[in-house]
């Protein structure tokens, strides 16, 4: 099988997988979220490094606090895993690259 084939066949797997969080959000398939606040907005260090996020009740959250926040369980659409010996923030992994943390808006 040539590379191409390869990158064909993960395109469409990806893409497919995209459509299907679409359509599960839609219809309401995914966990809702409404009890729970979700982060809209972000700031970033000179590094491009996430510091702090707001969330859509207004509250603005440094990294720790938004951690903290997350392993409790209050913020919808985020886990917590542990890599290079700490613990990181991350948006959940549903196939959606516009909610991805690194791609909302700054504040």
């Amino acid at each position: 099988m040539s590379e191409q084939n390869f990158e064909q066949i993960y395109a469409e797997y990806k893409a497919a997988g995209e459509q299907q969080a679409l359509r599960e959000s839609d219809q309401g398939y995914l966990p809702s979220a409404a009890d729970k606040e979700q982060i809209v907005a972000v700031r970033k260090n000179d590094d491009g490094d996430l510091i702090a996020f707001k969330t859509n009740s207004g509250r603005e959250l440094d990294y720790l606090t938004a951690l903290q926040e997350a392993k409790a369980g209050n913020l919808a659409h985020v886990d917590v895993f542990h890599k290079y010996g700490r613990d990181i923030l991350r948006s959940e992994p549903d196939g959606i690259k516009e909610n991805n943390l690194d791609n909302l808006p700054a504040f």
